[in-house]
């Protein structure tokens, strides 16, 4: 070829590419959508019927947060719940409840805290579970001898004598801040003392109104190390001495769930969006009292997100079970119906869900 066929040639070349269309990029993974099966637990459904139920809402994913959903916890019958699950196709993450021996709320009915602890790794394991969501206790550990710093210590100490079993079986604890027993600030430092390559957080929106913080602020500080999530919407208002707060479905509190997704997304894109509601019960936090902060750990820049929400709240009418028989259908149905309008809400106005 001479030197002028090989210019033409070239240019002929060059011509082509730039008519051809550009490939599209391909878009960005949808972020999961899941439930705890605590958001509807007057049903007293068992893992079955709770998978049955997860796959009739085309969910991605389902928490079981509590062993006792399990009628065995041998590792012949959670491989047939497995199987169902997958099935399903509904991924499990599995949980339980205080693994910290000097907590209010820790109960001995699983053993001591490291039989508990080792019982539901191993349950993990089999069930396919990427970890195991436990918490440390309740806001009023804050009021115990040596107060929340002496209960993590404990907790720390439980997590480290576990870590070679969650190692071995490839599952990763995951820590939630629950019912106000740990600020987010105070969840983290938990989870670097422990070990970031085995724990993790489960975080939970609602417990954050607890310690009087931010949904999206706890997300900044705890989204690098989330491994599951409790999530629902908060509603918070001014009272005489403090706020008052009222959790609700998703899309009817004061989370703005588009910047939440998106703050989700950068930092924790593969973690699925859990959702727990709780709806109906008040709360109020007296935090005007200077004797409140006896038990918390007060820091302007974190009180003053949390007042801002306040400050657009207003007052909503909580929920109440009539008397008699008809309490627990009213419940059921209540309960029923928060989960599954928060779910509409963040499929349809927030595009979450990898399954339409």
């Amino acid at each position: 070829m001479n030197r002028r066929s090989f210019v033409s040639a070239a240019a002929a070349g060059t011509s082509a590419l730039l008519a051809r269309p550009l490939a599209a990029a391909p878009a960005p993974a949808k972020i999961k959508l899941g439930c705890d099966n605590f958001a509807v637990r007057a049903m007293g459904w068992k893992a079955p019927a709770l998978i049955d139920y997860a796959a009739a809402l085309r969910l991605d994913a389902l928490l079981i947060s509590d062993l006792d959903a399990f009628d065995s916890l041998e590792d012949s019958a959670l491989r047939e719940i497995k199987a169902r699950a997958d099935a399903a196709g509904v991924a499990l993450y599995l949980g339980s409840w205080s693994i910290c021996p000097t907590s209010k709320t820790f109960r001995p009915n699983r053993g001591t805290a490291e039989e508990h602890l080792r019982l539901g790794i191993r349950a993990a394991r089999t069930l396919g579970s990427p970890v195991f969501r436990v918490v440390l206790g309740s806001m009023e550990d804050r009021k115990t001898e040596g107060g929340i710093q002496a209960r993590i210590r404990d907790t720390v100490a439980v997590l480290k004598a576990c870590r070679r079993d969650a190692l071995d079986a490839g599952v990763k604890i995951a820590m939630e801040n629950h019912a106000g027993d740990l600020h987010s600030w105070e969840l983290l430092d938990l989870i670097e003392r422990a070990g970031t390559d085995f724990v993790g957080a489960n975080l939970d929106s609602g417990n954050a109104a607890w310690t009087l913080e931010d949904p999206l602020d706890v997300l900044e500080r705890l989204g690098p190390v989330t491994l599951c999530s409790s999530l629902r919407d908060n509603m918070v208002w001014a009272a005489a001495d403090g706020a008052t707060v009222q959790w609700t479905a998703a899309g009817e509190g004061l989370i703005d769930w588009k910047t939440f997704a998106a703050r989700w997304r950068a930092l924790c894109p593969q973690v699925p969006v859990i959702i727990e509601t709780i709806s109906g019960a008040q709360r109020t936090f007296p935090y005007k009292k200077p004797e409140f902060w006896q038990h918390y750990d007060k820091r302007p820049a974190a009180l003053a997100k949390f007042e801002a929400l306040a400050q657009r709240g207003r007052p909503i009418v909580p929920f109440k079970a009539p008397a008699g028989p008809e309490g627990k259908t009213a419940t059921q149905e209540f309960q029923r119906a928060e989960l599954e309008r928060s779910l509409t809400f963040l499929r349809r106005e927030i595009g979450l869900g990898a399954r339409a």
